[in-house]
């Protein structure tokens, strides 16, 4: 197939498709499925290798946003039985997180439900990062508190955070029909604070909200424009009690196929499968290692995942291994840019200083094959029409253990 062959040597010299072949792979048929993932997975290997990176949430405090986001079971307004909890004081967080780190995670994530953190509230993290550093000295630290104020990743930084992360999400299209109470803006703003304050950037997308091909697009180019460190790819967990609910809008090869468009279109950087992995990958989940390089372990903010114990199977069975703590997750030339720009301490994403993954400008990449549009239609029109993807609501399990109970995590 030529859009694959153009899509690999391209993923290879780290050059930016075209979004007509971005495009196109999100348009092939299920037949050709297996060929894109294997496509996928050259440009996987040869930056990343069999290496599977692991990570571990860390929800500090549990509902009652203020913030209208409609894919969320912590915004205002939501009746999601989730559960709901103020701040974990440092220890507990430090003790969560070494469950994370037992279990093989090498970075913890640390995230705080509202609109953006008081300075209060970044005194109160700095002190979990500490904690959580004395006891793990090697674990790489993510925050994840909202929108950021002039100052605060600087003090994360100095706190010893290493990287930072804030999503887009979706297209800035679209971005209003998501959320109305703060704006794509605010935060490409945050993900440019935590980048300026030598930050890792860490900032991704979810998808399965409604939208069209062409967002995906527009919000993967723009993560691409925006040059974070590792890019997450969340599949929308439709939430009883919340605006989404209704939105069952991925089937296992769908998932496969925005992987794949990520890869190639961010090939060097590290691609993480997010929350929704066991709703909407079900027991593809091993395919989709062939495309992202990173995952979550155990469960997530609200929601439970499969037992960690299943997801280190899983990444054995496939052929994988887990990164250890003194390997550098980045390919050499992104550690390099990561290190000279200060970047994090640890190399865990890529460089956030330069085109994301990009050896050349965006404008250098070639024009698309006549063959593309040809096929992305030639494709479209072997799609079974009317075919509505399956409601799991049976996935979709509320944590109730780890964080803020007093049950064992899943790690």
């Amino acid at each position: 197939m030529d859009l694959l062959n153009t899509l690999v040597d391209k993923g290879l010299r780290r050059e930016l498709p075209t979004r007509e072949e971005a495009l196109a792979v999100l348009a092939t048929s299920d037949d050709e499925l297996l060929d894109v993932v294997a496509a996928a997975g050259k440009v996987r290997r040869q930056w990343f290798g069999r290496r599977v990176k692991l990570n571990y949430l860390v929800n500090l405090k549990s509902g009652l946003c203020p913030e209208d986001c409609s894919y969320c079971s912590q915004r205002l307004g939501s009746t999601a039985g989730i559960l709901k909890y103020t701040w974990l004081k440092p220890d507990e967080a430090s003790q969560a997180a070494a469950a994370g780190v037992a279990g093989g995670a090498k970075r913890v994530c640390l995230v705080a439900s509202g609109r953006g953190p008081t300075d209060r509230d970044v005194d109160r993290v700095s002190k979990t990062i500490e904690a959580i550093k004395e006891q793990n000295e090697d674990v790489e630290v993510c925050a994840c508190l909202g929108l950021l104020s002039a100052g605060q990743a600087d003090r994360l930084r100095t706190a010893g955070a290493d990287a930072y992360n804030h999503n887009l999400n979706t297209s800035e299209a679209t971005y209003g029909e998501i959320t109305t109470t703060h704006t794509y803006a605010d935060r490409v703003d945050t993900v440019q604070q935590a980048q300026a304050a030598g930050l890792s950037a860490c900032s991704g997308l979810i998808a399965g909200m409604g939208e069209t091909d062409e967002d995906l697009v527009d919000v993967v180019y723009a993560l691409r424009d925006l040059d974070p460190d590792s890019v997450p790819v969340n599949f929308l967990i439709p939430f009883e009690g919340t605006p989404l609910a209704k939105e069952w809008n991925l089937t296992p090869q769908r998932c496969l196929r925005i992987l794949a468009m990520v890869r190639f279109v961010c090939p060097d950087v590290e691609v993480r499968i997010a929350g929704g992995r066991e709703v909407h990958l079900r027991t593809m989940q091993p395919l989709a290692l062939h495309l992202a390089n990173s995952i979550f372990l155990g469960d997530y903010l609200t929601s439970e995942g499969q037992a960690g114990k299943t997801d280190l199977e899983m990444i054995a069975d496939a052929g994988f291994e887990v990164e250890g703590a003194g390997t550098v997750t980045l390919p050499e030339h992104r550690a390099d840019a990561l290190a000279a720009a200060g970047c994090g301490s640890h190399g865990g994403g890529g460089g956030g200083c330069g085109p994301c993954g990009s050896a050349e400008p965006a404008a250098a990449a070639g024009p698309a094959t006549s063959s593309v549009p040809a096929q992305a239609e030639a494709a479209a029109a072997e799609a079974v029409e009317g075919e509505t993807p399956e409601a799991r609501t049976d996935l979709v399990a509320v944590r109730r253990r780890g964080a803020g109970t007093d049950l064992a995590p899943n790690a």
